[in-house]
């Protein structure tokens, strides 16, 4: 579980393709400091898993479901990425719940500077707006946001000055897609809900 709170702003130093998967190593000394194999590191808000570390490098397979559904398989040699380590057990909740399982892919439609933030717009997936609610929290490329304004098939995020400089989301342009993770509590409330309401052992509701 993470928080969506980037720790560091990483590079990709290699991209293996292997066919129906790719490997990728990654440049990110902080997040691999006392890593080991098997631990689980946040790539742009996706979780993956370390193979193995090295002079403050770490490599991740990335499976095909991964790589459709996600802006990973965009990502080349030299591209930036958020990088975090999961949270630990009574560590502080910065951000939101985030499970490092993106829903879809958005696209940076607009940015509009301001003098000291930056409001941006992206457009979404119909499937994925229902969960977007004004001042309700979203998580795009890793990065835990609160959402200005929600509508059937864009929203915007305000982006403070330390976002902009630590995070992708300060270089990223019109038309570059972002990764996007709903709040996993109102997927869990629709499921709920589509079932009828009903609760274990018919207790009250």
């Amino acid at each position: 579980m993470f928080t969506g709170i980037v720790e560091e702003l990483g590079e990709v130093t290699a991209v293996e393709n292997l066919g129906d998967s790719s490997r990728f190593r990654l440049r990110g000394p902080v997040v691999t400091d006392g890593a080991r194999h098997g631990d689980s590191i946040a790539v742009n808000g996706v979780c993956l898993t370390v193979v193995d570390t090295a002079d403050g490098e770490f490599t991740a397979d990335v499976m095909a479901e991964t790589l459709q559904r996600s802006s990973l398989g965009a990502l080349t040699t030299g591209s930036r990425v958020n990088l975090e380590r999961p949270t630990a057990l009574g560590g502080r909740l910065g951000g939101h719940l985030v499970q490092g399982h993106v829903d879809g892919t958005g696209t940076i439609t607009e940015r509009i500077p301001g003098e000291h933030w930056e409001i941006v717009k992206i457009a979404l997936p119909p499937q994925l707006a229902r969960y977007v609610v004004e001042k309700g929290s979203i998580t795009v490329d890793g990065v835990s946001l609160t959402v200005v304004d929600a509508a059937d098939d864009h929203f915007t995020i305000s982006l403070i000055p330390t976002t902009l400089a630590l995070t992708t989301l300060g270089i990223k342009q019109v038309g570059d897609p972002v990764n996007l993770e709903v709040d996993v509590l109102a997927k869990y409330v629709e499921r709920l809900l589509g079932q009828g309401g009903t609760t274990p052992e018919g207790a009250v509701r």
